[in-house]
């Protein structure tokens, strides 16, 4: 075995544990040995396909076992594993191909709209790949890959600075940038996770967000892989499915984001299911509300609360079950293998309690964006990674985020830019002006609220019709969900737009 990446991970595991349940999705199971000889054979197909280290795949699949095992078998040949965020609309998703550079690409029935659009876009793809039974469209079919090749082990020559997955996460110009990460930044994230939350091999977690998030991906499921845990998968979040499942497979920690963790805990059959094997339990990807966190210790399960973004693998900070009620409000420490600095804009240390940039240093920080080396180049200074976050430390050493520099909006664990939903209401005939701001919602956390200017107020505009004029460029949930209509937006004396006279009016504390 020569492979030092993530792939030798199930490697060691076939030797070790090759019994050992690895993968589960609704009645299939797959154990580490199984699951080895899958991703080799994949792997092998890969490379009779013509894909080689550094090559590109991009995948437009629900959480699935063919989702992993694509991403270990991109890994064991060195080639980069793109998950494609399935919600996004066909122009997104274009963009994203096109961007990455990708001439394979796998997908599934519930995609294939997607697909059929994509066809008529792109050209420059060499195979789609189908998950499921063959179509007029397909001349390979994901299992027969799988069927046609032998599974003995690749054998490629990998280091931690190799890259093994490349996620799109939005940034402030509107379009989306490949986050590059390595095979080093997704192992010392596992370490930080397990070191942080104390799990083994014997713990069993449930994904049910999005593996298309560096959440899903690599909160619990990457690194009890990387343990030699069991991870079950559910495509869909439906909370008597989650419940049913943690009770049927003994589940022992879980990770949602809070919209999903409010829904599970006001679920009317929540009581009618035994949680008891339940040992800890995680939310992240937004603030989570004080009630769940006291909803969960009153059951007697420890709840952790994390932080963490796409550049970082994503762990940056965790506020532990010991300090989840005390510190409410706070995002917690640091790992054992990552720092965090709050900077002024002269790159100084500020004091404690002072608000200044988030930055983040260590191996589980990016190698950078796809293909744009100066938007690198402003948020890595010295190694350090500037988030574009305002955050604040205290005596204690707890990290408060106390802005975002981007205006970003975090709904529902899905992050919207402000700017992106912008530039589209821009093209509009009737829109002069608008602002797009996040607003609280009891479901969601936060929804994107537009204020318009119209060109001519005689003719009005409904909801409803800029939602219609909006969709074909946007992904559902990035699309409006109020909208008020106002003579002039709020500037300043320098023209810029004062979104934060916008969100007072909600209470919006950011």
């Amino acid at each position: 075995m020569v492979d030092k990446g993530i792939g030798s991970w199930l490697t060691v595991h076939r030797d070790q544990s090759p019994h050992k349940v690895a993968l589960i999705s609704g009645e299939r199971e797959l154990t580490y040995k199984q699951l080895n000889s899958r991703v080799n054979k994949l792997a092998n197909s890969f490379l009779k396909l013509g894909v080689r280290k550094g090559d590109r795949i991009n995948v437009l699949l629900f959480n699935s076992i063919e989702l992993m095992e694509t991403l270990f078998a991109c890994a064991k040949i060195g080639a980069i594993f793109v998950p494609i965020n399935y919600r996004l609309s066909v122009e997104e998703v274009e963009y994203i191909v096109r961007d990455s550079g990708a001439h394979y690409l796998i997908y599934e029935e519930r995609t294939s709209q997607i697909i059929y659009g994509l066809r008529e876009r792109v050209n420059e793809m060499n195979h789609y790949i189908y998950v499921g039974e063959a179509t007029d469209y397909t001349d390979l079919t994901y299992e027969h890959l799988i069927n046609q090749s032998r599974d003995n082990e690749p054998g490629f020559e990998l280091e931690e600075h190799d890259l093994h997955m490349m996620m799109y996460t939005s940034g402030t110009t509107g379009k989306p940038k490949g986050a590059m990460l390595t095979h080093g930044n997704t192992l010392w994230n596992a370490i930080n996770v397990l070191h942080g939350l104390n799990l083994s091999k014997d713990d069993i977690t449930l994904t049910v967000a999005p593996l298309f998030h560096i959440g899903g991906m690599n909160i619990l499921t990457t690194p009890l892989l990387y343990i030699g845990g069991t991870v079950v998968l559910q495509d869909v979040f439906q909370p008597h499915n989650v419940l049913e499942e943690i009770q049927s497979r003994r589940v022992t920690t879980l990770f949602l984001v809070p919209a999903m963790w409010m829904a599970l805990i006001n679920s009317s059959s929540f009581d009618q299911y035994d949680i008891s094997s339940m040992k800890m339990n995680i939310s992240g990807g937004a603030p989570c509300p004080i009630t769940i966190i006291e909803f969960f210790q009153q059951q007697n399960i420890p709840f952790y609360e994390g932080f963490g973004l796409t550049e970082t693998a994503p762990f940056v900070s965790l506020l532990d079950k010991e300090n989840a009620h005390r510190k409410n409000g706070s995002v917690g420490k640091h790992p054992m293998h990552t720092r965090v600095r709050i900077v002024d804009e002269q790159d100084r240390d500020v004091e404690a309690n002072q608000v200044g940039e988030l930055a983040v240093k260590g191996p589980n920080v990016f190698a950078g964006y796809w293909n744009k080396p100066e938007e690198t180049k402003q948020v890595m200074k010295e190694g350090w990674f500037h988030t574009g976050d305002l955050a604040k430390v205290d005596e204690e050493g707890f990290v408060y985020i106390v802005d975002r520099k981007k205006d970003m909006v975090v709904s529902g664990g899905e992050n919207i830019y402000p700017i992106e939903l912008e530039q589209v209401m821009y093209t509009h005939p009737n829109i002069q002006e608008v602002a797009v701001v996040g607003i609280p919602d009891e479901q969601w956390g936060e929804v994107p609220k537009a204020y318009i200017v119209l060109k001519n107020d005689q003719h009005s505009l409904s909801l409803e019709s800029i939602k219609a004029f909006c969709q074909p460029k946007l992904a559902g949930f990035k699309l409006p969900k109020q909208a008020e209509f106002l003579d002039a937006l709020p500037r300043n004396a320098t023209g810029k737009i004062l979104k934060t006279h916008l969100r007072k009016a909600h209470s919006v504390n950011r």
